[in-house]
Protein backbone atom coordinates (compact mmCIF):
# COMPACT_ATOMS: atom_id res chain seq x y z
CA UNK A 1 0.00 0.00 0.00
CA UNK A 2 2.76 2.45 0.98
CA UNK A 3 4.27 2.26 -2.50
CA UNK A 4 1.31 4.35 -3.72
CA UNK A 5 2.11 7.42 -1.65
CA UNK A 6 4.97 9.32 -0.04
CA UNK A 7 5.00 9.35 3.76
CA UNK A 8 3.68 12.70 4.92
CA UNK A 9 6.53 14.01 7.06
CA UNK A 10 5.38 17.63 6.98
CA UNK A 11 4.60 19.26 10.30
CA UNK A 12 0.95 19.54 11.35
CA UNK A 13 1.43 23.30 11.28
CA UNK A 14 4.25 25.65 10.28
CA UNK A 15 3.94 29.33 11.26
CA UNK A 16 4.44 31.87 8.51
CA UNK A 17 7.50 34.08 8.66
CA UNK A 18 7.56 37.51 7.01
CA UNK A 19 9.54 37.34 3.78
CA UNK A 20 11.70 40.33 4.69
CA UNK A 21 13.13 38.57 7.71
CA UNK A 22 16.39 36.74 6.91
CA UNK A 23 15.48 34.24 9.62
CA UNK A 24 13.23 32.43 7.12
CA UNK A 25 16.20 30.75 5.48
CA UNK A 26 18.15 29.96 8.63
CA UNK A 27 15.56 29.34 11.35
CA UNK A 28 15.42 26.05 13.18
CA UNK A 29 13.30 23.60 11.18
CA UNK A 30 13.68 25.54 7.93
CA UNK A 31 16.75 23.72 6.69
CA UNK A 32 15.21 22.22 3.55
CA UNK A 33 13.51 23.87 0.61
CA UNK A 34 10.06 22.40 1.35
CA UNK A 35 10.03 23.66 4.92
CA UNK A 36 11.19 27.08 3.76
CA UNK A 37 8.21 27.18 1.42
CA UNK A 38 5.88 26.24 4.27
CA UNK A 39 7.20 29.21 6.25
CA UNK A 40 6.32 31.65 3.46
CA UNK A 41 3.30 33.91 3.94
CA UNK A 42 0.34 32.59 2.00
CA UNK A 43 0.19 35.57 -0.35
CA UNK A 44 3.86 35.22 -1.29
CA UNK A 45 3.52 31.49 -1.87
CA UNK A 46 0.38 31.87 -3.97
CA UNK A 47 2.16 34.36 -6.21
CA UNK A 48 4.98 31.84 -6.69
CA UNK A 49 2.45 29.14 -7.55
CA UNK A 50 0.69 31.42 -10.02
CA UNK A 51 3.99 32.18 -11.74
CA UNK A 52 4.78 28.47 -12.12
CA UNK A 53 1.30 27.80 -13.52
CA UNK A 54 1.61 30.58 -16.09
CA UNK A 55 5.14 29.48 -16.99
CA UNK A 56 3.73 26.02 -17.79
CA UNK A 57 0.91 27.39 -19.91
CA UNK A 58 2.64 27.48 -23.30
CA UNK A 59 4.02 23.96 -22.91
CA UNK A 60 0.62 22.60 -21.84
CA UNK A 61 -1.02 24.11 -24.93
CA UNK A 62 1.69 22.86 -27.28
CA UNK A 63 1.71 19.32 -25.90
CA UNK A 64 -2.07 18.85 -25.79
CA UNK A 65 -3.29 20.65 -28.90
CA UNK A 66 -0.42 21.94 -31.03
CA UNK A 67 1.35 25.26 -31.08
CA UNK A 68 -1.79 27.36 -31.53
CA UNK A 69 -4.54 24.98 -30.50
CA UNK A 70 -5.30 23.81 -34.04
CA UNK A 71 -4.35 20.13 -33.76
CA UNK A 72 -6.87 18.19 -31.67
CA UNK A 73 -6.96 14.43 -31.40
CA UNK A 74 -8.31 13.87 -27.91
CA UNK A 75 -11.04 16.48 -27.46
CA UNK A 76 -12.05 15.56 -23.90
CA UNK A 77 -11.68 17.65 -20.79
CA UNK A 78 -10.26 14.63 -18.98
CA UNK A 79 -7.10 13.97 -20.98
CA UNK A 80 -7.41 16.18 -24.03
CA UNK A 81 -7.64 19.63 -25.51
CA UNK A 82 -10.84 20.71 -23.76
CA UNK A 83 -9.01 20.35 -20.45
CA UNK A 84 -6.43 22.81 -21.75
CA UNK A 85 -9.21 25.19 -22.79
CA UNK A 86 -10.65 24.90 -19.28
CA UNK A 87 -7.23 25.73 -17.83
CA UNK A 88 -6.86 28.73 -20.17
CA UNK A 89 -10.29 29.99 -19.09
CA UNK A 90 -9.10 29.75 -15.49
CA UNK A 91 -5.92 31.62 -16.41
CA UNK A 92 -8.03 34.34 -18.02
CA UNK A 93 -10.17 34.61 -14.87
CA UNK A 94 -7.03 35.09 -12.79
CA UNK A 95 -5.01 37.41 -15.06
CA UNK A 96 -7.68 38.92 -17.40
CA UNK A 97 -5.32 38.22 -20.32
CA UNK A 98 -7.52 38.41 -23.43
CA UNK A 99 -5.03 36.26 -25.35
CA UNK A 100 -5.85 33.35 -23.06
CA UNK A 101 -9.55 33.81 -23.70
CA UNK A 102 -9.04 34.00 -27.48
CA UNK A 103 -6.88 30.87 -27.56
CA UNK A 104 -9.36 29.10 -25.29
CA UNK A 105 -12.13 29.88 -27.79
CA UNK A 106 -10.07 28.56 -30.72
CA UNK A 107 -9.33 25.31 -28.93
CA UNK A 108 -13.00 24.78 -28.10
CA UNK A 109 -13.88 25.24 -31.79
CA UNK A 110 -11.30 22.59 -32.70
CA UNK A 111 -12.74 20.27 -30.05
CA UNK A 112 -16.21 20.87 -31.46
CA UNK A 113 -15.08 19.66 -34.88
CA UNK A 114 -13.19 16.67 -33.48
CA UNK A 115 -16.12 15.47 -31.36
CA UNK A 116 -18.73 15.29 -34.13
CA UNK A 117 -20.49 11.94 -34.12
CA UNK A 118 -18.90 10.74 -30.89
CA UNK A 119 -22.23 10.18 -29.13
CA UNK A 120 -20.71 11.08 -25.77
CA UNK A 121 -22.93 13.36 -23.70
CA UNK A 122 -21.03 14.43 -20.56
CA UNK A 123 -19.06 17.47 -19.48
CA UNK A 124 -15.78 15.69 -18.75
CA UNK A 125 -15.70 13.28 -21.69
CA UNK A 126 -18.35 14.38 -24.17
CA UNK A 127 -20.01 17.00 -26.31
CA UNK A 128 -21.90 18.57 -23.40
CA UNK A 129 -18.61 19.88 -22.04
CA UNK A 130 -17.60 21.38 -25.36
CA UNK A 131 -20.96 23.10 -25.86
CA UNK A 132 -21.24 24.29 -22.27
CA UNK A 133 -17.71 25.68 -21.98
CA UNK A 134 -17.97 27.06 -25.51
CA UNK A 135 -21.13 28.99 -24.65
CA UNK A 136 -19.64 30.40 -21.46
CA UNK A 137 -16.42 31.50 -23.17
CA UNK A 138 -18.40 33.01 -26.06
CA UNK A 139 -20.38 35.01 -23.52
CA UNK A 140 -17.12 36.36 -22.09
CA UNK A 141 -15.83 37.28 -25.55
CA UNK A 142 -19.11 39.04 -26.32
CA UNK A 143 -19.93 36.77 -29.27
CA UNK A 144 -23.69 36.39 -28.82
CA UNK A 145 -24.17 34.47 -32.05
CA UNK A 146 -21.53 31.88 -31.18
CA UNK A 147 -22.94 31.53 -27.67
CA UNK A 148 -26.37 30.81 -29.12
CA UNK A 149 -24.89 28.25 -31.53
CA UNK A 150 -23.30 26.32 -28.68
CA UNK A 151 -26.50 26.46 -26.63
CA UNK A 152 -28.55 25.22 -29.58
CA UNK A 153 -26.14 22.34 -30.10
CA UNK A 154 -26.25 21.55 -26.39
CA UNK A 155 -30.04 21.33 -26.45
CA UNK A 156 -29.86 18.91 -29.40
CA UNK A 157 -27.75 16.35 -27.49
CA UNK A 158 -29.54 12.99 -27.49
CA UNK A 159 -29.45 10.33 -24.77
CA UNK A 160 -29.48 6.63 -25.57
CA UNK A 161 -31.66 4.38 -23.45
CA UNK A 162 -28.67 2.40 -22.23
CA UNK A 163 -26.78 5.46 -21.01
CA UNK A 164 -25.14 4.79 -17.62
CA UNK A 165 -25.76 7.08 -14.66
CA UNK A 166 -22.22 7.96 -13.60
CA UNK A 167 -20.27 11.19 -13.99
CA UNK A 168 -17.63 10.57 -16.65
CA UNK A 169 -19.81 9.00 -19.35
CA UNK A 170 -23.38 9.03 -18.04
CA UNK A 171 -26.45 10.98 -17.05
CA UNK A 172 -24.85 12.65 -14.04
CA UNK A 173 -22.14 14.05 -16.31
CA UNK A 174 -24.76 15.58 -18.57
CA UNK A 175 -26.61 17.11 -15.61
CA UNK A 176 -23.37 18.65 -14.34
CA UNK A 177 -23.02 20.42 -17.69
CA UNK A 178 -26.59 21.74 -17.29
CA UNK A 179 -25.74 23.14 -13.86
CA UNK A 180 -22.55 24.71 -15.23
CA UNK A 181 -24.53 26.53 -17.91
CA UNK A 182 -27.22 27.69 -15.49
CA UNK A 183 -24.56 29.04 -13.15
CA UNK A 184 -22.44 30.86 -15.75
CA UNK A 185 -24.98 31.87 -18.40
CA UNK A 186 -28.11 32.34 -16.30
CA UNK A 187 -30.88 30.52 -14.49
CA UNK A 188 -33.04 28.32 -16.74
CA UNK A 189 -30.52 28.39 -19.58
CA UNK A 190 -31.24 24.67 -19.53
CA UNK A 191 -34.87 24.24 -18.55
CA UNK A 192 -35.89 22.39 -15.43
CA UNK A 193 -38.14 20.26 -17.66
CA UNK A 194 -35.09 18.98 -19.59
CA UNK A 195 -33.11 18.37 -16.42
CA UNK A 196 -36.05 16.82 -14.59
CA UNK A 197 -36.42 14.09 -17.19
CA UNK A 198 -32.80 13.05 -16.63
CA UNK A 199 -33.18 13.22 -12.84
CA UNK A 200 -36.23 10.96 -13.08
CA UNK A 201 -34.21 8.37 -15.00
CA UNK A 202 -31.38 8.48 -12.45
CA UNK A 203 -33.69 8.16 -9.45
CA UNK A 204 -35.72 5.37 -11.05
CA UNK A 205 -32.59 3.42 -11.99
CA UNK A 206 -31.04 3.89 -8.53
CA UNK A 207 -34.12 2.72 -6.65
CA UNK A 208 -34.51 -0.31 -8.87
CA UNK A 209 -30.96 -1.56 -8.31
CA UNK A 210 -30.83 -0.72 -4.59
CA UNK A 211 -33.27 -3.49 -3.62
CA UNK A 212 -33.48 -2.38 0.00
CA UNK A 213 -29.74 -2.31 0.75
CA UNK A 214 -29.69 1.45 0.58
CA UNK A 215 -32.00 3.99 -1.07
CA UNK A 216 -30.04 4.33 -4.34
CA UNK A 217 -27.46 2.14 -6.05
CA UNK A 218 -25.85 2.14 -9.50
CA UNK A 219 -23.62 -0.06 -11.64
CA UNK A 220 -20.96 0.72 -14.19
CA UNK A 221 -19.35 -2.13 -16.13
CA UNK A 222 -20.83 -4.63 -13.69
CA UNK A 223 -19.52 -3.04 -10.49
CA UNK A 224 -21.35 -0.98 -7.90
CA UNK A 225 -18.84 1.84 -7.56
CA UNK A 226 -18.85 4.24 -4.62
CA UNK A 227 -16.42 6.91 -5.80
CA UNK A 228 -16.71 10.20 -7.65
CA UNK A 229 -15.85 9.22 -11.23
CA UNK A 230 -18.14 6.24 -11.75
CA UNK A 231 -20.16 5.76 -8.59
CA UNK A 232 -22.38 6.97 -5.81
CA UNK A 233 -20.27 9.95 -4.68
CA UNK A 234 -20.34 11.58 -8.11
CA UNK A 235 -24.01 10.87 -8.75
CA UNK A 236 -25.08 12.09 -5.30
CA UNK A 237 -23.04 15.28 -5.75
CA UNK A 238 -24.88 16.12 -8.95
CA UNK A 239 -28.29 15.21 -7.54
CA UNK A 240 -27.74 17.62 -4.62
CA UNK A 241 -27.62 20.44 -7.18
CA UNK A 242 -30.98 19.44 -8.63
CA UNK A 243 -34.47 20.53 -7.59
CA UNK A 244 -35.41 17.29 -5.86
CA UNK A 245 -38.68 16.18 -4.30
CA UNK A 246 -38.62 15.59 -0.51
CA UNK A 247 -38.54 11.79 -0.87
CA UNK A 248 -35.70 12.04 -3.38
CA UNK A 249 -33.69 14.24 -1.04
CA UNK A 250 -34.19 11.64 1.68
CA UNK A 251 -32.93 8.97 -0.70
CA UNK A 252 -29.77 10.98 -1.40
CA UNK A 253 -29.24 11.60 2.30
CA UNK A 254 -29.81 7.94 3.15
CA UNK A 255 -27.44 6.79 0.41
CA UNK A 256 -24.66 9.02 1.75
CA UNK A 257 -25.27 7.70 5.28
CA UNK A 258 -25.04 4.16 3.89
CA UNK A 259 -21.65 4.98 2.36
CA UNK A 260 -20.37 6.39 5.65
CA UNK A 261 -21.47 3.29 7.55
CA UNK A 262 -19.64 1.06 5.07
CA UNK A 263 -16.27 2.81 5.03
CA UNK A 264 -13.15 0.95 6.06
CA UNK A 265 -11.91 1.10 9.69
CA UNK A 266 -9.12 3.35 8.36
CA UNK A 267 -11.71 5.94 7.32
CA UNK A 268 -11.11 5.33 3.62
CA UNK A 269 -13.89 4.22 1.26
CA UNK A 270 -14.07 1.06 -0.89
CA UNK A 271 -13.82 1.60 -4.63
CA UNK A 272 -16.89 -0.59 -5.10
CA UNK A 273 -19.42 -2.38 -2.96
CA UNK A 274 -17.96 -5.56 -1.50
CA UNK A 275 -14.33 -4.63 -2.15
CA UNK A 276 -11.98 -5.26 0.78
CA UNK A 277 -9.01 -3.50 -0.83
CA UNK A 278 -8.15 -0.38 1.16
CA UNK A 279 -5.58 0.99 -1.30
CA UNK A 280 -6.99 3.85 -3.35
CA UNK A 281 -6.97 7.40 -2.00
CA UNK A 282 -7.99 9.20 -5.19
CA UNK A 283 -10.68 11.58 -6.36
CA UNK A 284 -11.95 8.85 -8.68
CA UNK A 285 -11.94 6.06 -6.07
CA UNK A 286 -11.65 6.49 -2.32
CA UNK A 287 -11.81 9.16 0.37
CA UNK A 288 -10.92 12.32 -1.63
CA UNK A 289 -13.89 12.26 -4.00
CA UNK A 290 -16.23 11.15 -1.23
CA UNK A 291 -14.93 13.97 1.00
CA UNK A 292 -15.88 16.61 -1.59
CA UNK A 293 -19.37 15.11 -1.82
CA UNK A 294 -19.71 15.05 1.96
CA UNK A 295 -18.75 18.74 2.13
CA UNK A 296 -21.58 19.40 -0.31
CA UNK A 297 -23.91 17.27 1.83
CA UNK A 298 -22.97 19.26 4.93
CA UNK A 299 -23.95 22.43 3.07
CA UNK A 300 -27.24 20.97 1.80
CA UNK A 301 -28.43 18.98 4.81
CA UNK A 302 -26.64 20.63 7.74
CA UNK A 303 -26.10 18.69 10.97
CA UNK A 304 -22.95 17.02 12.23
CA UNK A 305 -22.99 13.66 10.45
CA UNK A 306 -21.75 14.79 7.04
CA UNK A 307 -19.41 17.48 8.36
CA UNK A 308 -17.65 15.01 10.66
CA UNK A 309 -17.49 12.38 7.94
CA UNK A 310 -15.93 14.92 5.56
CA UNK A 311 -13.34 15.86 8.17
CA UNK A 312 -12.61 12.17 8.82
CA UNK A 313 -12.08 11.59 5.10
CA UNK A 314 -9.78 14.60 5.07
CA UNK A 315 -7.61 12.90 7.71
CA UNK A 316 -7.17 9.93 5.37
CA UNK A 317 -6.08 12.30 2.61
CA UNK A 318 -3.60 14.09 4.89
CA UNK A 319 -2.04 10.80 5.99
CA UNK A 320 -2.13 8.85 2.72
CA UNK A 321 -2.84 11.41 0.03
CA UNK A 322 0.69 12.45 -1.05
CA UNK A 323 0.35 10.13 -3.99
CA UNK A 324 3.14 9.20 -6.35
CA UNK A 325 1.10 10.82 -9.11
CA UNK A 326 0.66 14.47 -9.99
CA UNK A 327 -2.81 14.78 -11.49
CA UNK A 328 -6.32 15.85 -10.56
CA UNK A 329 -8.06 12.48 -10.92
CA UNK A 330 -5.64 10.27 -9.04
CA UNK A 331 -2.83 12.45 -7.80
CA UNK A 332 -1.72 15.02 -5.26
CA UNK A 333 -3.26 17.91 -7.19
CA UNK A 334 -6.76 16.51 -6.89
CA UNK A 335 -6.30 15.53 -3.27
CA UNK A 336 -5.33 19.08 -2.37
CA UNK A 337 -8.86 20.20 -3.21
CA UNK A 338 -10.19 18.24 -0.24
CA UNK A 339 -8.49 20.69 2.12
CA UNK A 340 -9.57 23.71 0.10
CA UNK A 341 -13.15 22.46 0.22
CA UNK A 342 -13.01 21.84 3.97
CA UNK A 343 -11.52 25.29 4.46
CA UNK A 344 -14.35 26.93 2.52
CA UNK A 345 -16.88 25.02 4.59
CA UNK A 346 -15.40 25.52 8.05
CA UNK A 347 -13.09 28.53 7.86
CA UNK A 348 -10.59 26.46 9.85
CA UNK A 349 -7.05 27.60 8.98
CA UNK A 350 -5.77 24.07 9.60
CA UNK A 351 -7.28 23.02 6.29
CA UNK A 352 -5.85 25.98 4.42
CA UNK A 353 -2.43 25.07 5.82
CA UNK A 354 -2.87 21.49 4.64
CA UNK A 355 -3.76 22.67 1.15
CA UNK A 356 -0.70 24.91 1.26
CA UNK A 357 1.44 21.97 2.38
CA UNK A 358 0.34 19.69 -0.47
CA UNK A 359 0.76 22.51 -2.99
CA UNK A 360 4.24 23.25 -1.59
CA UNK A 361 5.17 19.58 -1.97
CA UNK A 362 4.17 19.74 -5.64
CA UNK A 363 5.89 23.09 -6.22
CA UNK A 364 9.09 21.92 -4.56
CA UNK A 365 9.36 18.33 -5.73
CA UNK A 366 6.97 17.28 -8.50
CA UNK A 367 8.98 18.15 -11.61
CA UNK A 368 12.16 16.55 -10.27
CA UNK A 369 10.36 13.45 -9.00
CA UNK A 370 8.68 13.00 -12.39
CA UNK A 371 11.96 13.42 -14.28
CA UNK A 372 13.60 10.88 -11.96
CA UNK A 373 10.79 8.38 -12.51
CA UNK A 374 9.82 8.38 -8.84
CA UNK A 375 6.48 10.12 -9.44
CA UNK A 376 4.15 9.14 -12.29
CA UNK A 377 3.59 12.11 -14.58
CA UNK A 378 0.42 10.57 -16.02
CA UNK A 379 -0.31 8.61 -19.18
CA UNK A 380 -1.23 12.01 -20.64
CA UNK A 381 1.42 14.07 -18.86
CA UNK A 382 0.17 17.57 -19.74
CA UNK A 383 -3.55 16.93 -19.42
CA UNK A 384 -5.95 18.44 -16.91
CA UNK A 385 -6.97 15.28 -15.10
CA UNK A 386 -3.84 13.16 -15.34
CA UNK A 387 -0.89 15.51 -15.73
CA UNK A 388 0.71 18.83 -14.89
CA UNK A 389 -2.23 20.66 -16.46
CA UNK A 390 -4.15 19.76 -13.33
CA UNK A 391 -1.29 20.89 -11.12
CA UNK A 392 -1.16 24.23 -12.93
CA UNK A 393 -4.92 24.64 -12.53
CA UNK A 394 -4.60 23.97 -8.80
CA UNK A 395 -1.80 26.51 -8.50
CA UNK A 396 -4.06 29.17 -10.00
CA UNK A 397 -6.88 28.17 -7.66
CA UNK A 398 -4.60 28.61 -4.65
CA UNK A 399 -4.63 32.37 -5.28
CA UNK A 400 -8.24 32.65 -4.09
CA UNK A 401 -8.83 29.63 -1.88
CA UNK A 402 -12.38 30.67 -0.97
CA UNK A 403 -13.24 30.66 -4.69
CA UNK A 404 -11.44 27.40 -5.52
CA UNK A 405 -13.39 24.51 -7.03
CA UNK A 406 -12.32 21.03 -8.08
CA UNK A 407 -12.54 21.38 -11.88
CA UNK A 408 -15.65 19.85 -13.45
CA UNK A 409 -16.86 18.56 -10.07
CA UNK A 410 -17.46 21.34 -7.59
CA UNK A 411 -19.68 24.14 -8.87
Amino acid sequence: MADRFFPNEMADFVPETPVKEPAVASSEGAKDSLTRLLHLPYKTLSENLKKEALDLKETIVKETCGARGKRVGDYTLYTGALGTAFFLFKAYQVTKDQNDLALCSEIIKACRSASQGSGRVTFICGQAGICALGAVVAKHTGDVQLCDQYLTQFKEIKHSKDLPNELLYGRAGFLWACSFLNKHIGKDTVSMTRMRAVVDDIIKSGRKLAKGRCPLMYEWHGKKYLGAAHGLAGIMYVLMDMDLKPDELEDVKGTLSYMIKNRFPSGNYPSSEGSDSDRLVHWCHGAPGVALTLVKAAEVFGGKEFLQAAIDAGEVVWNRGLLKRVGICHGISGNTYVFLSLYRLTGNLKFLYRAKAFACFLHDKAQNLISEGIMHGGDHPYSLFEGVGGMAYLFLDMNEPCESRFPAYEL
